[in-house]
Formats: C-alpha cells, structure tokens, sequence
C-alpha cells in the first residue's frame, strides 16, 4: 500500500507541506477518539478540477468505525462531496445539514480544512456514526468540545503544534485519561481515569476547580530542579509531555494548549499511569546488564583457562602434547572473543565481522612457522545471534588454521576468508593455495580431529552444510553455509 508519503508527493506537495501533513496524522488519533468518528484525509490532485486522492484514514477507538475497508489511495471527483470541495475552497469547517445513510446507519460528515502558513494543503472529512446516538454523557460532551476545539486549531494552522514531537506510540491516549483546564489552568473536568492517576500520586481533594500546576507540584516535588517547572507545564502553558513522581507512583502528562486566534483560552491535559510500565523497562535494563556482566565474566574465566592451558603446555615435553593444547588454547580462547563482543551488546546480537577479523589474524599470527602467510578477508558476515556465533567462531578458528598448516605449509602462501551474508543465509569459505586434497579424502572418514570437530559443529549446532573441495585454481577450498532466522538478518541487507 502506498504511503502517505508517497501519495502526498504525487500531487505536488512539497517537503515541508508533506511534513506537515505526517506530523498532523501522527496525532489525529487523538481527534477520532475525541470525535467518536472515522477521519479521511483528502489531498488535492494537482489538477483541482480532477478532485482529491485520499492519503490516509484513521478509525476511532471509543467508537465503532464505519469505514470497515481501507479507501488510502482512492480518488474523489470533486462536485461529488460538496462539503469536501466548501472546506477546501472557502478554508471553512463545512457539516452536513443532512444526514447521510450507509448500509442502513445514520451518518454525520464534517469537513476540516487542513492549513499551513495560510494555504488549505488538505482536507479532513469526519463520519460519525449516529446508530447508537443517545443523551450524552458528560465525558463525551468533554470529549466533542475537545474535538471541536482541535479541528477550528487545524482550520486555523496552529495544530499539529510547529517542532512539537510529542504524540508518539508510548504518549497517553484519550483513554487513559483527560483533564480539560480553562485559560488560568484550573481544572474545569478530569475524567475518571484521569482522576484515579492523581489519587495515585496522592491526591486526597477533588481534582475539578484545582490549579493543575500548582497541584502537580505539591505532589511530585522531588520531579524537578525547580517546583515551578512543573507548575508551568502542567498548567497547561505550552505543549509539552512531562512525567511526575509520588508515592512511588510516576504518571505521564501530555499538554495540548487550545488557542484561539493565537490566544490561549484553555488546555488538554492527557494523564496516563506509567509506573507498571517503568518499572518493567528497569526490570529489562537490568536483565541486560546482568547478561552483559555474565557475559564478561564468561570471557574472563576462559582467558583464565587458556592462560592454565598455555602455562601446562610449557610444562610438556612431548611434541604432540604440545600441539593439542596449543590446538585447546586456540579453541577456549575462539569462544571467548564472542564473549568479550556479547559483553558490549545490549541486544544479543554479535558484530561478527570485528570477531572474524581477531580470529583469523589470531590464528594466522600463531599457526605460521617462518613462511608468510597472507591473509585476505572479503564481504561482511553481519550481526548474528550468540547460539549461532560462537559455534561460528570455532569453525573458522579451525579451518583457518587447517588452510594454514596443511595449505600454505612451510612455502607460504594466502588463505582467503570470504563471506557472502543473504537475508535467511550466510555462506563462508576458506580457500588457500597449498597442494590441495590428498587422493581419496572424504571428510566422513578424516583422521583430523579438528575437521571433525568442524563437522559435527557445522551440522548438530548451525544445522548448515559443510563442504571441502578442490580449487578452481588448486589448493582446498572449505565452504559453510547454515540458515540464518529472518528476524537476525542485517537491517541493511534485508
């Protein structure tokens, strides 16, 4: 489906109108649930006479909707909604005198002419649903004069304010409380959700009649440097979006200024009780810390083991000995790399290419006995999870190594690293330019202790395949290829 980006630039609208535009759909949740109707937002085609294209549509959460299929994207000839064609070309909010009826259901449409630096860019059409009209209720007479209050700022070009970016998915919404304030910052309704959050925060008298600013401040007066900081955004001064604390309870507050021809004659104060959710965002924080530090303490303890392993090594005599534990220090300390890197990251993920990069210099620096061995890296492994970078790390570890000692030998010569990353796959090959593959090899039947430590890695912990073959140009060339999960693929090469 096309954006409103996208449907917004095809009609000749330029970047500052379309912003204008995304940051009014950023908010105007807000003005369907306020309203309890459905909102069409219309966008001229550059030719008036062939109408509009609607770019977007949002449905109310405090009422049932009417427009049930998706209409982003459809074309309305102008002359056939004259509210539509009134709003646009008199910059007016236009109602139906008349009800309309669809599919049996009584409706009310509304134009909002939508104006940027005195020029209608858009229109906003309301279609309330009128089926389950009744007397209404206080709250939602609060609800339809806010309504009303945002949609004259809209006619007017005031809202969505200028480089506010409050309105976010985590802002408090219509629901989850309201307090409507007059011009001096007095509390003239508080919903009750609203008024439960403040009972919260410690609130023993009635909220309606109360100073919000003053109010606020007395009961988290530890929020701010300065008591009056609170005081001023909660009376409603200017739109912001504050949190307070009291009682060891920590409520969000969003303020919406309603102005009048420039003029502040009350505010919309949007009240949503966020200690639950803070307090699971710390309990995560703190769950992330406590993995990285395990993490740390894991690499630690493994340099400590490589260290004892080293340290018997020198203690050994016998060639072979001296080998294998070189062979195990290589090993423990492959693993502990990826845990040095998993002790930086706060999201699981491993940057393997820093690791690869340590690993096959490592590896190249200690195996090599006298002849040069050059080393050529080529393509990007990408982020990978931990279960699957570490058995990773000792995979190459190994077939480097291998390519190393039985390809170059004593001759020297270039192993080559190369690893092609698709979004659901991650192909490695190591490739050097030694004698190649005695006659016969299979790798079912390899005497080679690491190649089948490789092996079993490959197909048991990174359920991929494994595949030693001849060069193109001689020498060995071992490629692996596993699976990568969808949700670990790189942003950049999804």
């Amino acid at each position: 489906m096309p954006t409103l980006s996208d449907l917004a630039r095809d009609q000749g609208l330029d970047p500052a109108d379309v912003a204008h535009l995304q940051a009014l759909t950023a908010d105007w949740q807000l003005l369907a649930d306020l309203s309890f109707a459905d909102l069409v937002l219309w966008v001229p085609c550059p030719d008036d006479a062939d109408g509009y294209v609607a770019v977007a549509q949002m449905r109310p959460t405090t009422g049932p909707s009417l427009l049930h299929d998706d209409v982003v994207g459809q074309c309305l000839a102008r002359g056939k909604r004259p509210l539509v064609d009134h709003a646009f070309d008199e910059a007016k909010i236009a109602r139906g005198r008349e009800l309309e009826w669809r599919d049996d259901v009584p409706v009310r449409e509304e134009t909002i002419p939508v104006v940027r630096e005195g020029r209608v860019l858009a229109v906003i059409s309301r279609h309330t649903n009128l089926a389950t009209a009744r007397t209404p209720s206080r709250l939602e007479v609060t609800y339809l004069r806010c309504a009303n209050d945002l949609a004259l700022m809209i006619a007017d070009g005031v809202f969505p304010y200028p480089g506010s970016s409050d309105g976010g998915a985590a802002s408090p919404r219509v629901g989850d409380g309201l307090l409507r304030l007059d011009a001096a910052g007095l509390v003239t309704y508080a919903s009750p959700n609203a008024l439960s959050a403040y009972r919260h925060l410690g609130l023993a008298a009635d909220l309606v009649g109360a100073h919000l600013g003053r109010t606020t401040a007395v009961l988290a007066p530890s929020q701010m440097p300065v008591d009056e900081a609170v005081e001023w955004v909660a009376g409603g001064s200017a739109p912001r979006q504050t949190e307070v604390e009291g009682h060891g309870v920590i409520v969000l507050l969003r303020v919406l200024p309603l102005l009048v021809e420039g003029a502040r004659v009350g505010a919309l104060v949007l009240v949503r009780d966020v200690t639950e959710l803070r307090r699971r965002e710390q309990e995560l924080l703190s769950k992330e810390a406590t993995i990285r530090e395990i993490h740390h303490r894991v690499k630690n303890n493994l340099q400590a083991v490589a260290a004892l392993l080293r340290l018997q090594a020198r203690r050994v005599s016998a060639p072979e000995a001296q080998a294998a534990l070189a062979e195990a220090v290589q090993r423990v300390g492959s693993i502990a790399v990826v845990h040095e890197t998993l002790s930086r990251s706060t999201d699981g993920l491993v940057g393997f290419d820093e690791v690869a990069e340590r690993l096959t210099s490592g590896v190249v620096e200690v195996a090599q006995t006298g002849a040069t061995v050059r080393l050529r890296r080529t393509g990007t492994f990408g982020t990978l999870p931990a279960e699957t970078a570490t058995p990773l790390a000792m995979v190459l570890t190994e077939l480097v190594q291998n390519a190393v000692e039985h390809g170059s030998g004593a001759r020297g010569g270039t192993v080559e690293v190369r690893a092609e990353r698709h979004e659901r796959s991650l192909t490695v090959s190591i490739s050097d330019d030694g004698p190649g593959l005695p006659e016969g090899f299979s790798l079912e039947g390899s005497a080679n202790l690491g190649l089948r430590i490789v092996a079993g890695m490959v197909r048991t912990e990174l359920r991929g395949d494994l595949v030693l073959a001849a060069g193109p140009e001689g020498g060995t060339v071992a490629t692996v290829t596993l699976w990568v999960p969808a949700g670990d693929a790189d942003p950049a090469l999804a």
